[in-house]
């Protein structure tokens, strides 16, 4: 929905009047007072109507699906037991984030924060070298791939799980800062600062430093105008990795092979039959993904090639499933939100499944209990401007001042910045300060909780001491907490709490990884060339919309 604001004191007087007049005949039911009536104070309910799809999104109406395995375990790796779950509706990008869009973000990022925080910019940029081969001449991918035009629009890779959060988040804001200036209330600002861009969730919070164009009329007397606020129902909710549940139900597209609440066929991939050729007249016998059709052929014979691609392809290449995603099956495959473990199938809760949720609230300064916000930006920034100046094309140097000290603390902190943010939260300044609940805080609350008792649930059921395999009683097993853990990482198994999920299978993957239901994981700091990803969003409201 879009809505018309206008531009001056006269007309916010009017849209007021008028607004007045279709809504506030509408009494509520409950109390019997009026709605947008100065006179009572002036609740609001603003006209809405549904939630409007975001620039690249498809939504994907939910439904129940049997996740997991539906053809031979060939790895009896024993990840994926079928299970009936229900998924909610949903959004998703259309295709893979391609090269071009991920340019985007680093010029935008660039442009925001390389004047004061340059590290901000070299954290988002992708690992080329993820290209490289002990035995291969790979080095043109390492110099093209990212950034000539000839690859715009191919999928970025070399992301990693964190990267691609944060460029969730980023598109989060510019999406909601586009939808102010399209309806009037924000002034475009060609060179926004890190002191001054628009962050959603610092705006609804009250500490955005910008200024609104214009604000919203309303009906308390004592305050004529007003912000945006989240009933307004103007922004869209976040952008963000989808989970496993949500990628694996939309790969298969059932939507295209139900008769009423049956469904007619399952499906291996994303398409129906057996193979993974075309069976369209208009197509038969072309492949039908990115994929490797077998040794050393990645892209068949010259005169024919049978997927058209040596390494990627296009984001709009082949055909989209019922859905309409493209590349749900080959090409690259896709982060998800999802920590990993072999037995969430079993574990998590058959509606939304979901494994990783570690429970986040606000950080609230102690003088006024207002929200805080990243004020300075990164500590290993906050070294460098100690000790560094400009040099030749605004690379920073070092200063003859610089102490054996200071550069001990410099080389633990770049090391430690090197790889965080490790636990997936943000330190970019102007953003919203999160922090984990805490039982040890009472204004948590989480003692009078009966769904959840602390704040990181990652390993329950599956990884924490209750579950290992040498979990001993009483106080013995908090004591030895190091000996009682069912992963000992690097030691006897490469799952952690950073082992994340990556689902659907690439360019350089065989035909098995095609099947949705399969699962591999990765460390979440890691990248590689076949690797890349897709937003979502939540549906609010109607699963189908009002149309239906």
């Amino acid at each position: 929905m879009k809505f018309k604001f206008i531009k001056s004191r006269k007309s916010m007087a009017i849209i007021l009047s008028i607004i007045a007049v279709s809504c506030g005949t509408e009494r509520s039911s409950v109390t019997g007072w009026a709605y947008n009536d100065p006179d009572n104070g002036g609740f609001e309910k603003m006209p809405y109507e549904e939630q409007e799809t975001g620039p690249g999104l498809v939504l994907i109406e939910g439904g129940s699906f049997s996740m997991g395995r539906n053809e031979d375990d060939v790895t009896y790796e024993w990840n994926n037991v079928p299970r009936r779950v229900t998924v909610s509706s949903f959004y998703m990008d259309e295709t893979e984030v391609s090269n071009f869009s991920y340019l985007e973000y680093l010029w935008w990022t660039n442009r925001v924060f390389g004047p004061t925080f340059p590290d901000i910019y070299y954290k988002a940029l992708p690992d080329t070298l993820v290209w490289r081969e002990k035995l291969a001449y790979n080095e043109p991918f390492v110099e093209y791939y990212l950034r000539h035009p000839s690859y715009r629009d191919y999928p970025v890779v070399g992301i990693n799980w964190l990267q691609a959060n944060e460029f969730c988040a980023w598109r989060t804001d510019r999406v909601n800062e586009f939808i102010l200036i399209r309806e009037g209330l924000l002034s475009h600002i060609p060179n926004p600062s890190d002191q001054d861009y628009f962050s959603t969730e610092a705006y609804l919070s009250g500490k955005w430093q910008g200024q609104l164009k214009q604000k919203l009329p309303s009906f308390d007397e004592q305050n004529p105008e007003r912000d945006v606020k989240m009933e307004d129902g103007i922004f869209l909710p976040k952008y963000r990795l989808p989970t496993e549940a949500e990628w694996e139900y939309a790969a298969y597209g059932l939507i295209g092979n139900t008769v009423g609440e049956r469904i007619t066929d399952r499906r291996i991939y994303p398409w129906n039959g057996h193979g993974v050729r075309n069976s369209d007249d208009k197509y038969i016998g072309q492949i039908a993904a990115n994929f490797v059709r077998g040794a050393g052929d990645l892209m068949g014979t010259a005169g024919f090639l049978n997927d058209n691609a040596d390494v990627t392809a296009p984001v709009y290449s082949y055909w989209p499933n019922d859905y309409g995603l493209y590349n749900m099956a080959g090409n690259v495959s896709e982060w998800v939100m999802d920590v990993y473990r072999a037995s969430t199938a079993q574990d998590a809760d058959e509606f939304r499944p979901f494994r990783g949720n570690v429970f986040v609230t606000q950080v609230k300064d102690s003088t006024d209990g207002s929200i805080s916000t990243n004020i300075d930006g990164p500590v290993f920034q906050k070294f460098l401007h100690k000790v560094n100046k400009p040099g030749a094309h605004g690379v920073s140097q070092p200063t003859e001042e610089v102490t054996d000290s200071v550069l001990t603390i410099l080389t633990t902190d770049a090391q430690n910045y090197k790889n965080a943010p490790s636990d997936g939260k943000s330190d970019i300044p102007g953003r919203v300060k999160w922090r984990e609940v805490n039982s040890a805080i009472s204004s948590d609350n989480l003692d009078e909780r009966r769904n959840y008792k602390t704040s990181d649930y990652i390993s329950y059921l599956d990884g924490d001491v209750n579950s290992s395999l040498y979990y001993k009683e009483g106080e013995e097993a908090y004591s030895d907490k190091a000996n009682s853990l069912m992963y000992e990482y690097a030691k006897t198994s490469l799952i952690n709490d950073k082992a994340r999920v990556y689902k659907g299978g690439s360019w350089r993957d065989r035909a098995y990884w095609l099947n949705p239901g399969t699962r591999r994981y990765l460390d979440q700091r890691q990248a590689t060339a076949y690797l890349g990803f897709r937003c979502a969003m939540v549906r609010v409201g109607s699963p189908v919309g009002l149309g239906k």
